[in-house]
């Protein structure tokens, strides 16, 4: 499960290294995060119909599919198994009608399994690039209203050897020259696999990010901790 995530380096970094335009204009505004929780509204690539460019804007994290009764629905939702994205419910209209995105991630969280209290590690790209991590988004109408609220979730596979020590669930990342195709519908179901890994580095955080309501840089800044198995200290 990844329920948190660093999106800091900013729309104009985002929109070079995925080769995108945005189009949403409050894009340039959009607030650093460090710690990135469900319910937010976070930044998202995905196909403008008309150009077939790869466009972002701010989505809320936790798919709330056209049918729910309410926003809360999310709360449930901000991950899909990549086994199930299909047939579950929750995703597969969104599956069908090919709502893909993509969303930029300059590290991911996760927690060394039985620490007290619990130790946050980041994973990131050595590289130091984002991450683009396959999700699909839907559309949900207020009915109080009227008001449309997008939102997304992120797709999730089994662990890699990289992984396995913290998690047995990690995000589908796509390469960036599989962006597009993604997008496009051009990538199937069967690219829906764990993510090799080799360019991929970790370090354990402040335990300040336990909370989702603590934001700032320093969270994602290495601290004195167990080092992450099989990668040297920061």
């Amino acid at each position: 499960m990844c329920a948190r995530f660093a999106q800091h380096n900013g729309p104009s970094r985002y929109v070079e290294w995925f080769g995108a335009h945005w189009i949403d204009p409050v894009l340039p505004n959009a607030p650093a995060r460090f710690n990135a929780a469900p319910t937010q509204d976070l930044l998202v690539l995905r196909r403008n119909p008309e150009t077939g460019l790869g466009a972002f804007g701010l989505l809320r994290w936790g798919l709330v599919p056209s049918w729910a009764q309410d926003l809360k629905f999310g709360a449930k939702t901000i991950n899909a198994r990549a086994e199930t994205v299909r047939t579950s419910p929750a995703f597969r209209g969104a599956w069908k009608a090919g709502r893909r995105c993509a969303v930029p991630v300059d590290a991911f969280y996760e927690w060394r399994p039985g620490s007290s209290p619990k130790q946050p590690y980041a994973i990131a790209r050595k590289d130091g690039g984002p991450l683009a991590v396959a999700g699909l988004w839907d559309g949900w109408k207020d009915p109080a209203t009227g008001t449309w609220v997008r939102s997304f979730t992120l797709l999730t596979a089994a662990a890699n050897g990289f992984m396995q020590p913290l998690h047995d669930r990690m995000p589908v990342i796509l390469a960036r020259e599989e962006v597009a195709p993604w997008l496009g519908g051009e990538i199937g179901y069967e690219r829906l696999g764990p993510y090799p890994g080799d360019d991929l580095t970790a370090w354990p955080v402040s335990t300040r990010l336990n909370a989702p309501r603590n934001e700032g840089a320093d969270l994602i800044e290495p601290v004195a901790a167990p080092a992450f198995p099989g990668v040297a200290p920061v």
